[in-house]
């Protein structure tokens, strides 16, 4: 396929989309979307308005309290979501060139995403619709009995981050949707088009009008209305921790809404003594600190690793991370692209000088593009200390710390000296090991590696919560259907 031709083809339309039609903004200003690939904008969208906002919530509760969607049978949702999931895989190609365009990412990259990453959650949000079950239980008396229920809460809004587009609108809809709620989806200013199109394809799935509605635009108004917003009664937030808690703030002082947070992490990758394959760990080491640009929020970016066995694993690593090199994301041939904006460019050079001037070794250097494109190679730090602010600050970019520890007790230590707590991966043929530092690693999802990878499949299937400043709450799996929920508890006294 010519990306270039098909790149050049499109006919740029970010504008909210509420009750199944796309309509103009009330707000004025505009802002520049930009191809970090190469610093020009693609097009010019709104800022938002709170009045964009308010007829998307109007629509989103008239639906839901008419029952279009959520009185449905849930299988019936189930099969809607499933044939969703269908329709964004056939549109792969075009899902792929927006985010590609937007973001950044290769396109080999996106289409990966839009034809098996979005549509898998997706299904398995469908096979969950119908698998709320509630708890019963006989109480004193004859013929009494109570049992718990799970209902939708209403108007969900969602609020996602620009490093996987069209796979961060899933995650939030999915549930939201199988679920039975209707939802106002903000997705980042700097990747709207995925999820507008999401918006259309649900429609033909048989999503009914104003079920699902996106309003692009800033957090500063967009994001903040919907958190400000008395008649939403659920709001779902991935992003930066700073943001989030801001969200919490606002959320409080409008209806008290509670909240789904997933922000920021600072994941270890720890490897014991004991592993024999220490090529598969340098290969695991190196896609999870890179993948995306390093632009994950469950990267591995702190290596933790046995004083033994640090020399070889580096000398691995240093051979692996050399394929890293920034391409054009919209040749097939590349896997690594520049990073999302020009701003998150700035943000990683200042953090890379600040571990430099905090004494840290780089071992590896990554060369910076000032301009034509936010092009960031891997750098690559030693003799870390969990004093410094790379060991201590989310990134989000292409960037390893690595540490050495000696024993245990001390692999502990440093996995756990942070504030964040998302995820963590422990090297070790010691399954006895393996368990105890599952147990004590303070993250809400934890890989316990002997030889070979993690599976993309259980977290579709089972849930986790972040945990200390990572965030709080479930989405995916069963209990994350249930956190899109309430719980209800109904009593029948009589015979």
């Amino acid at each position: 396929m010519d990306w270039v031709a098909s790149a050049g083809a499109i006919q740029w339309r970010i504008q909210p989309f509420v009750d199944g039609r796309y309509r103009a903004s009330a707000a004025t200003d505009l802002l520049d979307n930009v191809n970090p690939a190469t610093e020009r904008t693609l097009c010019r969208l709104s800022v938002g308005d709170v009045s964009d906002v308010d007829a998307a919530v109007r629509a989103a509760r008239r639906r839901f309290d008419d029952g279009c969607w959520c009185d449905l049978p849930p299988g019936t949702r189930g099969e809607i979501l499933l044939r969703l999931a269908q329709l964004v895989s056939q549109h792969k190609a075009e899902f792929a060139l927006l985010d590609t365009l937007e973001m950044g990412k290769p396109i080999t990259a996106a289409l990966y995403d839009a034809e098996w990453f979005a549509p898998a959650v997706l299904r398995s949000c469908a096979g969950f619709a119908d698998k709320l079950f509630g708890d019963s239980a006989p109480l004193s008396g004859l013929g009494t009995l109570a049992c718990n229920v799970y209902e939708p809460r209403g108007v969900i809004g969602a609020i996602t981050a620009w490093n996987f587009p069209i796979v961060n609108a899933v995650i939030k809809v999915a549930p939201a949707l199988a679920a039975g709620n209707c939802v106002v989806l903000k997705p980042s200013e700097l990747t709207a088009s995925s999820a507008l199109k999401l918006a259309e394809l649900a429609l033909e799935a048989g999503v009914p009008e104003g079920v699902l509605n996106v309003v692009p635009g800033l957090g500063s108004t967009v994001g903040a209305a919907l958190a400000l917003h008395r008649d939403v009664d659920l709001l779902s937030f991935t992003g930066s921790t700073l943001t989030g808690r801001k969200l919490q703030e606002l959320a409080g002082r409008s209806n008290g809404k509670p909240l789904l947070l997933e922000c920021g992490g600072k994941s270890p990758q720890i490897v014991f003594d004991d592993v024999e394959d220490l090529d598969a760990v340098a290969e695991a080491t190196v896609h999870s600190a890179m993948w995306n640009q390093g632009q994950v929020c469950i990267a591995r970016s702190r290596l933790l690793v046995h004083r033994d066995v640090k020399e070889p694993l580096l000398e691995r690593i240093f051979t692996r991370v050399k394929r890293y090199v920034p391409e054009d994301p919209l040749s097939e041939a590349t896997t690594f692209g520049p990073l999302a904006s020009p701003a998150q460019r700035e943000r990683v050079k200042a953090c890379i000088e600040q571990g430099i001037q905090e004494g840290a070794e780089t071992v590896v250097k990554g060369v910076i593009q000032e301009e034509g494109g936010c092009y960031v190679s891997p750098t690559i730090f030693d003799r870390v200390e969990s004093s410094m602010s790379i060991a201590r600050e989310e990134i989000f970019g292409p960037v390893l710390s690595v540490q050495s520890f000696v024993t245990e007790e001390e692999a502990l230590i440093l996995a756990n000296e942070t504030r964040y707590g998302l995820a963590a991966t422990v090297w070790t043929r010691d399954m006895g090991r393996g368990r105890r530092m599952a147990r004590a690693i303070r993250a809400g999802s934890i890989c316990i590696c002997s030889s070979g990878e993690e599976s993309l499949e259980s977290p579709f299937l089972l849930s986790h919560e972040p945990q200390k400043a990572s965030g709080f709450g479930s989405e995916l799996g069963r209990r994350g259907l249930e956190a899109y929920s309430t719980l209800k508890s109904i009593t029948f006294v009589g015979n």
